[in-house]
């Protein structure tokens, strides 16, 4: 009996609560932005940011300011490790191709900077080789118009490469030499 009588006001409280918060999404014709906010915010793209803080607008998140990673959520870390990346065949496009970054809203030309200064940086630190050859915007052009499918099994790939060459792999997910 008692579960006859609150169904129907259980089917009456979710229409109410969902009418509600269709309600409160939807603008009314007289709404105005918030002083200060007349004019919408530029996008990382369109504000022509050096690429330190497009680093910290698009990778920061998943691989923290420092490049550390986060083995919790099989985020790798870039830390001093990076760069080895460009030491085995196909490592150099596989950092282009990876989803994070071959989908950002980055231009090629900022995603070349951003490899680039994140090659070079603190981040990748000794790991990257000494003749290291910087990204170029129609480089990145081409490597993104290939995007990766399965991103495991080309990374493992190039982590056989890695240690096949006696590179430690220091990603912060499963290390060992």
């Amino acid at each position: 009996m008692r579960v006859r009588f609150l169904a129907p006001l259980c089917a009456v409280a979710l229409l109410l609560v969902g009418e509600m918060a269709a309600a409160q999404s939807l603008p009314g014709p007289d709404n105005r932005p918030a002083p200060g906010n007349e004019v919408p915010a530029l996008t990382p793209r369109e504000a022509g940011y050096r690429p330190q803080v497009n680093y910290q607008l698009e990778c920061s998140g998943c691989h923290h300011v420092d490049g550390e990673g986060s083995r919790a959520n099989d985020v790798p870390r870039m830390k001093d490790f990076v760069g080895h990346f460009l030491d085995v065949e196909g490592g150099r496009a596989f950092l282009v191709q990876v989803p994070g970054v071959s989908l950002s809203s980055f231009t090629d030309a900022q995603l070349a900077d951003l490899l680039n200064w994140m090659l070079t940086s603190d981040i990748a630190g000794d790991s990257t080789p000494v003749d290291f050859v910087p990204y170029t915007a129609s480089e990145v052009a081409t490597l993104r118009a290939e995007p990766l499918e399965r991103i495991d099994v080309r990374r493992n790939v190039l982590l056989e490469r890695m240690r096949a060459k006696r590179i430690a792999i220091r990603d912060g997910l499963g290390d060992r030499p």
